[in-house]
């Protein structure tokens, strides 16, 4: 099986154009991680545009190759991205791939799906764009209502769509001709830290945003006695909007928080290494990566009752779920694992049990295999036969 891999090269994403190799997203990264497994099985064609010539490594694992096609600047956003899927629609052509599968709506990658010649094609949603949309209230010509607009276009014209969780399934199988439910991967590397909670450390970890609700968890925590408080480390970009410099005040005035800025997967695992749980009081999420990579790293999440995130954590057996929109569920609830150190223990053990079993690479790239494998064949089944004279 031959697979055009549509995705981002991050190196274009952040302009770092002279480091040698690209990367993705964790998710992408994980994913391919597990498609190594099977050689025999999938070819694997990534490809990334990109505005600026960069060092383009014609294999980047054992059976995924690397594409990597120049688009000007024009091509991409003020264009809704029409360059880079006419150029992404020319490599597919060389290629003669089986099927095309797009990562996320978020940027070009949809659009590229759009426009590719006619192969089955598939879409997985990360980021759900309308969401988001309704939540800022975005409207025309901004980028959230561009890409969710975008994205509504894309899900009616891929022959699949790959949901990461039965949330976002739900939102988006009236405009899908099919749906299947799979979690993201975790790179298998946070599946070997050794977690060894440093005492009421806990950690939050989104980029500074109004539904991530960092300022609310800060106000959430207040409510508990000033013993009991514990230390919070904030992760992430910060932001000039105004939350944002909402939030960099109320962290300046509370010793017990500490914003350390973005961290790369690295300084990640680091920071998992010694949390004693995970916080996140988001009021929209699909499938965040960080949940599950804490509980590849034996880390316990406490986290939002809404979006995907009830898919992954069960209350009681390997985390805690709360009303983000209710502080004084959020203050019990975290006071609940931060003060039962047995509790907390029987939540990691069954989280990176969980996460063995559900998110390794392996895993979900074996379902992905079984998906490409139905796509395909149902794409037999509905050409017209062939008329013998």
């Amino acid at each position: 099986m031959k697979l055009a891999f549509l995705t981002t090269d991050n190196r274009e994403q952040f302009g770092r154009y002279d480091e040698p190799k690209p990367f993705f997203g964790t998710a992408m990264s994980a994913l391919l991680q597990g498609f190594e497994h099977f050689p025999d099985a999938i070819e694997v064609h990534v490809i990334s545009c990109a505005k600026r010539e960069m060092r383009k490594p014609a294999l980047i694992g054992r059976n995924i190759h690397f594409h990597q096609p120049l688009v000007p600047k024009l091509g991409w956003g003020r264009s809704a991205f029409i360059g880079c899927g006419m150029a992404v629609r020319k490599v597919i052509e060389a290629i003669d791939p089986d099927l095309v599968h797009a990562q996320g709506t978020e940027r070009d990658c949809a659009v590229s799906m759009m426009l590719a010649p006619r192969r089955p094609k598939l879409l997985t949603i990360h980021g759900h764009m309308a969401r988001i949309r309704e939540i800022t209230g975005a409207k025309f010509p901004s980028y959230y209502w561009m890409a969710a607009n975008l994205e509504s276009l894309a899900l009616k014209r891929a022959d699949g769509i790959i949901a990461l969780t039965n949330y976002t399934q739900k939102r988006v199988e009236s405009k899908a001709r099919q749906t299947w439910v799979i979690p993201n991967a975790v790179d298998e590397s946070f599946f070997k830290v050794a977690n060894d909670p440093e005492k009421n450390l806990i950690l939050c970890v989104a980029h500074v945003t109004a539904w991530k609700r960092q300022t609310e968890l800060i106000h959430a925590l207040d409510l508990l006695p000033k013993d009991m408080i514990p230390r919070l480390v904030f992760l992430g970009n910060g932001s000039e909007s105004l939350y944002g410099k909402r939030f960099a005040d109320e962290v300046s005035q509370r010793p017990w928080c500490h914003h350390a800025g973005n961290a790369n997967r690295a300084e990640l695992r680091e920071w998992l290494s010694k949390a004693s749980f995970l916080v996140l009081p988001s009021i929209e999420d699909n499938c965040p990566m960080v949940a599950l990579e804490a509980m590849a790293s034996g880390v316990p999440v406490v986290a939002s009752n809404i979006g995907g995130i009830p898919d992954l954590v069960i209350p009681g057996e390997d985390g805690e779920l709360f009303d983000p929109r209710d502080p004084a569920d959020i203050a019990e609830k975290i006071s609940r694992v931060l003060n039962d150190p047995t509790r907390r223990d029987s939540y990691a053990t069954r989280a990176r049990l969980k996460a063995q079993q559900t998110y390794h690479p392996v895993a979900i790239a074996r379902k992905h295999l079984e998906i490409y494998a139905d796509a395909l064949s149902k794409a037999r089944k509905s050409q017209p036969a062939t008329v013998r004279e």
